[in-house]
Order: structure tokens, then C-alpha cells, then sequence
């Protein structure tokens, strides 16, 4: 704990950005947030307009997380706190992405689950299926 504490005694004013640096960052995301707008009303870029906006809003979130938040002049203690549960989240994401694509794809894994949308269901029904039978002690 000592050696935080020591790292945020220690303030030096000539290692911190000054006001045109924050001018300059707020230039680049204002010129980033224009193009995620004209990206989206580009008819040419459909096909990859989610890729294209996931990383022009990763690009906003860097300078927002190293500037802004100052992550990019704190020690890699500080900073690792920060980068490993997003790490962890974006990994889960990813993850869950993954399985959903999937499953959207392959279905479920019983093909009685597959019923349509619109078909009714019942007890009655769900009883009269192989599944449940073979399932029911008796």
C-alpha cells in the first residue's frame, strides 16, 4: 500500500497533460463520434457495420480510459486493476456471443424443443411426446 500512496504523493505537474492535450483528445472523439454516425448512414458499409462501429467505440473508450481517466500517467498496479476485469468481462462476452450464435444455428438439443413459435402447448401434449414417456418413472 505504501508504494501507492507514495505514487500518488509524488505530483508532478510537468508529467500531466496540460489543457491542449484535452482540447486535442476531445478533437479526436468528436471526429471519431462523426464517423460512427456517417458509418451507420453509409448503405455500402451494412455488411460490416457492426465490426466497423465496435471499433471506432473501442478506439473512443482507449483515449477516454487513458486520458480522462488518467490510467495512461498511473502506475501498471492501478492500471492492471482496471484492464483485468474488463479482460474477464470481454472474455465473457465473447464467450456468451459465441454460444448464443450457436445455439441460434444448431437449435436445441432435444428436436421436440424445436416446436414452432405459434403451437400450442399443454400438459397434455408435452405428455403424449417420447421424450416425457421415456422420462416417467412407471
Amino acid at each position: 500500500m505504501s508504494e501507492i500512496s507514495a505514487a500518488h504523493d509524488v505530483h508532478d505537474p510537468a508529467n500531466q497533460p496540460g489543457t491542449t492535450t484535452y482540447l486535442i483528445i476531445a478533437a479526436f472523439l468528436l471526429v471519431l463520434t462523426a464517423m460512427e454516425v456517417t458509418v451507420f448512414y453509409v448503405h455500402a458499409l451494412r455488411p460490416v457495420l457492426v465490426p466497423v462501429l465496435i471499433v471506432l467505440s473501442g478506439a473512443k473508450f482507449a483515449l477516454v480510459a487513458m486520458f480522462y481517466m488518467h490510467l495512461k500517467y498511473d502506475g501498471w498496479l492501478l492500471s492492471g486493476v482496471f484492464a483485468f476485469p474488463l479482460f474477464i468481462a470481454t472474455i465473457l462476452l465473447l464467450s456468451l456471443i459465441g454460444l448464443f450464435g450457436y445455439l441460434a444455428h444448431h437449435g436445441a438439443p432435444n428436436p421436440e424443443l424445436n416446436a414452432p413459435r405459434n403451437a400450442s402447448l399443454s400438459w397434455k401434449s408435452l405428455a403424449s411426446t417420447p421424450a416425457y414417456r421415456s422420462a416417467s418413472p412407471r
